[in-house]
């Protein structure tokens, strides 16, 4: 089993400059589109001096409140266990024991967690479209290519994922440091033109363009938003750095460049406000757009990778917490715990990118989508920080509760100013998260309807092993491996090959394996054995919702412990059960079908545990749900 990764302990400069090309690639290419979007798209404002520096002071202290203090100095102490992101998060806040007392607060985490795979999909599309739209300064050649050409990159993007982040990790933290002194370099040249622009930094202008007109900064909140967008993947990536690599590499290179950069863009408004169309690529001189848009575009698979990455450990973590039916996860490091591939997620996120490309065309078609998905996640961390306050570092609950709100206050406008943006886009990362959201809790549920049918037939180990000592069953040489779910039940399987087979093997194994709530299980803590009478074992294996287990790794620990489980020797019998929707109270009959069909599309038990295929028995039993 791959370890984890703790280079952020030991090297924090050279993990920053890793986690610039992980963490900071999504919000470093903000500056491609969300000024531009406040002037110049479906949603924009009139241009004036008074405008462009309330917007320019809205976003430098946007980056302070909600980037610099709420997930720089907040959110990335709301670890678990050293890992972040929101469903870890959701774990944390709402433990397995609370659930049924919270179902609302822990659904929220569901939901927002669902957000990320629209946000995986909306990234590629409008990072590589507003890197390439800079084509159109230089020349409108290229105006009828910019569709296939943007096709083309986000084919192959998807295409080398399962090469993995190994070969290519390594250049993605120069690749953004370039980009961040480019950028930079932009920036300080365009205040140089005009350094009025610098007047904006007082959060004079913010408020008095807030008050000014009601109707107007509703609609510019919403654009001014796009600043922020890649605020989650800070937290989301916590587990691979921790969290002073991510502060360093934010503090020193990513804020400086972002905010020299917007105010060099303002700059250039105040000068010219014809540029408005395309201010980011403006602001280079004629000769170097070429090699900019280049840049931009390998910047912009840089940053789609970083949420591409994200999706895999999402859905790592659903499957292994039982919201997700098995897939076929890959690791692609015998190092790095973190790099793995999930090819169906590969594929499903390309073909809904290039259908998004197609349908929305333009970066500035896809900002209010973008939006609406990250403002929602956004809320919802923010609740979550309260309940993380009272928890992890025990605050009072008026201290959490105002620290909530403090930060609600902005995200809940942000949000409502979205809201707005529904019809032109929002309406799709919607409809994803609502989808995830279905399927997510549809097999949750599914599953605890199968787990409670099964227990009808309940039988606790220690009573059927008392049962075999009162019968005279025949044995046979060897052992043989039952997996059940409940860790004190009797495996079905093992009952139906009792009954049918009328033996038992000299040795019998029941295992459990169980994830629980952690990122990671140590191997010391991982195996718990317990003997029983007549050649029974019961061998319970606890992982972290960060890994995968691997039956082999198991049963040499349990040799190791004194329990000889030779794969030569082995059998493993499986239950292969056979559903049946019914109008049996437990869910509506559309979602049995849609469960079953999950059921049925499922990796298979032996490939996700692996277990060698030709040691295993399936034992079939119908089943009506």
């Amino acid at each position: 089993m791959p370890s984890r990764s703790h280079a952020s302990k030991n090297a924090p400069w050279a993990a920053a400059i890793a986690a610039l090309g992980v963490v900071m690639g999504d919000i470093g290419t903000s500056p491609l589109y969300a000024f531009r979007e406040c002037f110049y798209g479906p949603h924009s404002i009139p241009i004036s001096p008074e405008h462009i520096l309330g917007v320019l002071s809205l976003i430098f202290w946007i980056l302070i409140i909600v980037i610099s203090l709420k997930y720089v100095a907040f959110v990335l102490r709301a670890d678990n266990r050293g890992e972040g992101g929101i469903l870890a998060l959701a774990f944390l806040v709402v433990p397995g024991n609370e659930r049924l007392r919270k179902p609302l607060l822990f659904a929220l985490g569901l939901f927002g967690a669902a957000f990320l795979y629209g946000d995986g999909v909306i990234t590629p599309a409008i990072t590589v479209l507003g890197a390439l739209e800079g084509l159109k300064i230089a020349t409108s050649v290229f105006d009828p290519y910019i569709l296939p050409i943007a096709a083309s990159i986000i084919v192959a993007l998807f295409a080398v994922q399962k090469q993995g982040t190994k070969k290519i990790g390594t250049l993605f933290g120069p690749i953004m440091i370039i980009w961040f002194v480019v950028i930079a370099v932009l920036g300080v040249a365009g205040i140089a033109k005009n350094p009025a622009a610098l007047a904006a930094l007082s959060p004079h202008y913010a408020l008095q363009f807030l008050f000014e007109d009601f109707g107007m900064t509703f609609t510019i909140l919403g654009t001014v938003f796009l600043v922020v967008t890649g605020g989650e993947a800070l937290y989301a990536d916590l587990g691979h750095f921790g969290q002073k690599p991510i502060r360093l590499a934010w503090w020193t290179v990513a804020l400086p460049a972002l905010a020299l950069n917007y105010f060099g863009q303002g700059a250039l408004l105040l000068s010219d406000p014809s540029k408005a169309e395309n201010p980011f690529f403006n602001l280079a001189p004629e000769w170097s757009l070429f090699p900019l848009v280049a840049l931009s575009t390998v910047v912009a698979a840089v940053a789609s990778q970083a949420i591409i990455s994200g999706v895999f450990s999402l859905t790592r973590q659903a499957i292994q917490s039982g919201f997700l039916p098995r897939m076929n996860i890959i690791h692609t490091s015998a190092h790095e715990i973190g790099q793995i591939y999930l090819p169906s997620v590969n594929w499903a996120l390309m073909v809904a990118t290039l259908w998004v490309v197609m349908i929305f065309r333009t970066s500035s078609n896809l900002a209010g989508a973008y939006g609406v998905a990250v403002a929602t996640t956004m809320v919802i961390t923010t609740v979550y920080l309260g309940f993380a306050a009272r928890k992890l570092w025990k605050w009072s609950a008026a201290a959490a509760i105002i620290l909530s709100a403090s930060f609600l206050i902005f995200d809940i406008a942000f949000f409502a100013a979205n809201s707005v943006k529904i019809d032109d886009g929002g309406w799709f990362p919607l409809l994803i998260a609502a989808m995830i959201f279905t399927i997510m809790t549809t097999w949750r549920t599914g599953r605890e309807l199968l787990a409670d049918h099964l227990r009808k037939n309940y039988r606790p180990l220690s009573q059927f092993v008392q049962f075999i000592k009162a019968q005279k069953i025949q044995r046979v040489q060897g052992t043989a491996i039952f997996m059940v779910a409940d860790r004190d039940a009797t495996p079905p399987a093992l009952l139906h090959n009792l009954k049918h087979n009328k033996i038992l093997h000299e040795r019998v194994v029941v295992l459990t394996v169980l994830t629980k709530e952690v990122p990671y299980v140590s191997v010391e803590d991982r195996i718990t054995v317990t003997e029983y009478d007549e050649g029974f074992v019961r061998v319970l294996a606890c992982y972290g919702f960060m890994q995968l287990p691997d039956v082999k790794t198991i049963l040499r620990r349990c040799s190791d412990m004194g329990i000889s489980c030779k794969m030569e020797d082995v059998t493993f019998f499986l239950g292969l059960e056979t559903l049946i929707a019914t109008h049996h109270p437990g869910m509506a009959l559309w979602r049995e079908r849609l469960f079953i069909l999950m059921s049925r599309n499922a990796h298979r038990a032996t490939a996700f545990f692996k277990i060698p295929p030709d040691r295993v028995i399936e034992v079939g039993m119908q089943l009506e749900i």
